[in-house]
């Protein structure tokens, strides 16, 4: 009996979250959309019953005939840290995990009725215990918000979307879905990442993890310090042709770039928020029902704000100025693409006058 009740504790000392809710890490983003979802009565219902051609049964039984299921058996430190994740965030029911041979490395959490994690062998091979334990904590992470649905319809239309290329209006429309999930999925893996963090409590350790991903297993010759360099000359370089650059290559993507994800995970394991989660304040899913929609979408836009106020990418900087009260859109626009300048006093007035 002794030995049972052994297996959900982890295998070194680390903070517990009891009934922690997803809302303590999700990212303000993230946050505002799903709460704003989960409070639609029915939401859920409807969306599972719309999804209900989505080859679900398909994908569980393609993992269950054509990859490795961890267990006790098979793949059993995968299964200790998959235990000790849900431990941590206190998730009861321990998904389904599988190990999947492909050497991309790779990681997702798919499923409608049940979350199902699955990890490629790349993933597996690439990383250490204790980078490992931070994905599987962000695997968890997800399964603890509720994004493997999303995540599978995204899966499923992108797949479609391909399919029907040669259709397009269908494409169109398909795309267009496809494009508003991405952006939601690029927000929902900064929670992850904190998700992580939650769980193997090492912030060295994500970090070596998320190098790895971007340039392999040569930690020998990375630097963290310089690692996070590229993400700060990742925003503030280059001019507004570079951030409308910057937009288009990231549309495309499922997940932020990985210097961005390293920045942002740094920024926030070293705020006061984290603190006081490992502290053990921090909202509970008993109180999820009474969460305020209206406050959590405050707390989003007031992020947006804080974003655009203090980054250095050229395109946030020139909103910041036009939001700051400058008043002459057009006249901002067109100045800051023509290079005109600002010192005509006739010209300004006018333009403060039609306003």
């Amino acid at each position: 009996m002794s030995d049972s009740s052994q297996e959900n504790v982890p295998s070194r000392q680390r903070k517990r979250f009891p009934g922690i809710s997803s809302r303590a890490y999700e990212h303000p983003a993230d946050r505002s959309a799903l709460v704003a979802l989960r409070k639609l009565s029915g939401f859920d219902t409807v969306f599972k019953a719309l999804s209900g051609l989505l080859p679900e049964r398909s994908l569980r039984l393609l993992f269950l005939s054509d990859s490795v299921r961890v267990s006790d058996a098979q793949f059993a430190h995968l299964n200790a840290m998959l235990r000790d994740a849900c431990y941590i965030l206190d998730l009861e029911k321990v998904p389904a995990m599988y190990v999947t041979q492909d050497p991309r490395p790779n990681a997702m959490c798919i499923g409608l009725d049940e979350p199902i994690i699955v990890v490629t062998t790349g993933l597996v091979e690439l990383l250490d215990e204790e980078e490992m334990r931070a994905v599987v904590g962000h695997e968890v992470g997800h399964a603890l918000s509720g994004h493997s649905v999303y995540r599978t319809v995204l899966l499923f239309l992108t797949s479609l979307a391909l399919k029907i290329a040669w259709i397009p209006l269908g494409n169109v429309a398909i795309m267009a879905i496809v494009t508003a999930l991405r952006e939601w999925f690029r927000k929902s893996e900064l929670s992850a990442d904190r998700a992580g963090l939650l769980v193997g409590q090492d912030l060295q350790a994500s970090m070596r993890g998320l190098m790895k991903i971007a340039g392999g297993n040569h930690l020998h010759e990375m630097n963290v310090d310089a690692f996070l360099q590229q993400a700060e000359e990742y925003e503030a370089g280059g001019d507004l042709r570079d951030s409308v650059l910057k937009i288009l290559n990231v549309l495309p993507r499922s997940h932020p770039f990985t210097t961005v994800r390293a920045a942002e995970l740094k920024k926030w394991a070293e705020s006061r928020e984290y603190q006081r989660i490992l502290d053990g304040h921090y909202p509970r899913r008993s109180e999820d029902s009474s969460t305020s929609v209206t406050d959590s979408l405050k707390e989003s836009a007031s992020h947006y704000a804080d974003t655009v106020r203090t980054s250095k990418d050229p395109l946030m900087k020139l909103v910041g100025d036009i939001a700051g009260g400058a008043g002459d859109l057009g006249g901002k626009l067109r100045d800051k693409f023509t290079g005109a300048g600002s010192g005509n006093s006739s010209a300004s007035g006018s333009a403060k006058g039609e306003g």
